[in-house]
C-alpha cells in the first residue's frame, strides 16, 4: 500500500468515528436487499459467464459489490480504470482487494501518447477551462480505457444507486447500456446508510477519503469534500453547472 497521502486543502478533518460512525444504519429491509443483490449477481454470472465484468470505481458501493462477489465465490472478473489522476488512497485499494479476497483486479489505463498530446496542447489543468475540455479529458482518461475493458463483454456491473443524484433516480437493476450490452446495478435500491451498515458488518475495505466527507470520489483534480446539505455528487466538477457525469453512465 502506498504511504503517500493526497493533498486535499479543501477537505475537512476526518469525522469522529469516520463514515461508518456517521452513516451506518442497519435497516429492516437490508437483509432482503443483500439477498436480492446476490441473486442478481448469481443470475448475471450464469447468463453472461466470462462475458461479465465488474467495472469498479473503487468507491464504497463498488467495494461492497466486490465483497458480495468474493464472499459467495462468484466467478466474476473485477476491473478498474487508472486514469493517471487518481488519489493514492484510491489506488491503494487495488492491492488491498488482492490481500483481502485473493482476487486480481485488471487495471486499464489511458493511452500514454494520447494523454501526453492532450496535456501538451491544453495543459495539466484543462478540465477547469471548459466543460468541453473536461469531457475531452474524461474521454481520454476514462471512456477510451472503459471501451477496452468492455470489449468482448456482454454485460458489466456497476455501483450506481438511485439515491446518488437526480440524474440516477431511475437507475434499473438491469438495463441496456446503449452499446449492445447489459448494465447491471445490483444495489441500485440501497441507501447510503445501508451501504455503510454493510461495510461495518463485513469489515469491507474502503477509501479513507470517504471519512473526509467525500462520498463520490473520482480523479484528484475533480473531487473535493462536500459541505452539510450539499448534493451527494456536489464535490465532483464543483466548478461546473452540469449533471456531474463524465460519460461512463450517460443515458443512451
Amino acid at each position: 500500500m502506498s504511504d503517500e497521502v493526497s493533498s486535499l486543502p479543501w477537505a475537512a478533518a476526518p469525522a469522529v468515528g469516520g463514515a461508518i460512525g456517521l452513516y451506518a444504519k442497519w435497516t429492516t429491509a437490508l437483509d432482503a436487499k443483500i439477498e436480492a443483490a446476490l441473486q442478481r449477481l448469481r443470475d448475471a454470472s450464469i447468463e453472461h459467464g466470462d462475458g461479465l465484468v465488474q467495472s469498479s470505481s473503487l468507491g464504497v458501493e463498488d467495494m461492497v459489490i466486490t465483497d458480495l462477489i468474493a464472499r459467495t465465490q462468484l466467478p466474476i472478473a473485477i476491473s478498474t480504470l487508472d486514469t493517471g489522476k487518481l488519489h493514492p488512497e484510491t489506488l491503494a485499494l487495488i492491492p488491498r482487494i488482492k490481500e483481502r479476497y485473493g482476487r486480481e483486479v485488471e487495471v486499464f489505463k489511458p493511452v500514454a501518447d494520447a494523454v501526453i498530446q492532450f496535456v501538451r496542447k491544453e495543459g495539466e489543468e484543462a478540465m477547469y477551462k471548459s466543460i468541453e475540455l473536461r469531457k475531452a479529458c474524461c474521454g481520454i482518461r476514462k471512456m477510451e480505457p472503459l471501451g477496452r475493458m468492455l470489449k468482448g463483454r456482454s454485460a458489466w456491473i456497476t455501483g450506481l444507486r438511485r439515491e446518488q443524484s437526480g440524474a440516477r433516480g431511475d437507475v434499473a437493476f438491469d438495463e441496456h447500456d446503449g452499446n449492445n450490452r447489459r448494465k447491471i446495478s445490483p444495489i441500485a435500491d440501497w441507501t447510503w446508510a445501508e451501504v455503510w451498515a454493510y461495510v461495518e458488518k463485513y469489515a469491507v475495505p474502503y477509501n479513507p477519503l470517504h471519512d473526509q466527507f467525500m462520498p463520490s470520489i473520482g480523479c484528484a483534480p475533480c473531487t473535493r469534500a462536500i459541505a452539510v446539505g450539499e448534493d451527494f455528487r456536489a464535490g465532483r466538477w464543483w466548478w461546473e453547472d452540469s449533471t456531474k457525469e463524465c460519460g461512463l453512465h450517460a443515458k443512451s
